[in-house]
């Protein structure tokens, strides 16, 4: 619960205590993985893997998303563009088969399922989207139409 260390050793705090070390933390117990062991089982699976980390970048001529994917092969995922140009990025990562005489230590590794979605810009070419998968990295590639720029006519003054 701490943010700050306890120099004293094993002292209580109290939240009155104007010199207590303890800072209260609003977000403690949030993301405790406890908090998912009560979930229902759907839940937990699309849970243990929802953090699929994803970076997007705009270049010059593309939309350039990447996503970190350790573990999985590309048939293992899929990316689509909905209507409304929606690009939708998901997958599955299976738990790991498990013998009747396997003696687990530990489970570090998450499986189950992700989704994540991201509303595309008006520019973006989606009949032209590219998808690649090298090293556990996906890399999906949103070319961008061509920015019209106005056409400026050379008016002619007489007089």
């Amino acid at each position: 619960m701490s943010l700050i260390p306890s120099f004293f050793g094993g002292r209580r705090t109290n939240v009155f205590d104007p010199v207590s070390l303890d800072i209260w933390d609003p977000f403690d117990g949030f993301f405790n993985t406890s908090a998912v062991a009560n979930l229902p089982a759907s839940a937990q699976e699309t849970s243990a893997f929802v953090n699929a980390r994803i970076d997007w970048k705009e270049t010059p001529e593309a939309h350039v998303f990447k996503a970190d994917l350790p573990g999985l092969k590309k048939e293992e995922v899929k990316v689509e563009v909905e209507e409304g140009k929606i690009l939708q990025i998901s997958g599955e990562r299976s738990k790991e088969h498990e013998e009747k005489n396997d003696k687990w230590h530990r489970i570090e590794r998450s499986s189950g399922k992700f989704l994540r979605k991201f509303r595309l810009p008006e520019n973006a070419k989606i009949d032209q989207v590219k998808a690649s998968m090298e090293n556990g990295v996906l890399t999906v590639t949103v070319p961008k139409e061509e920015e019209k720029k106005p056409e400026v006519k050379a008016i002619e003054i007489s007089g």
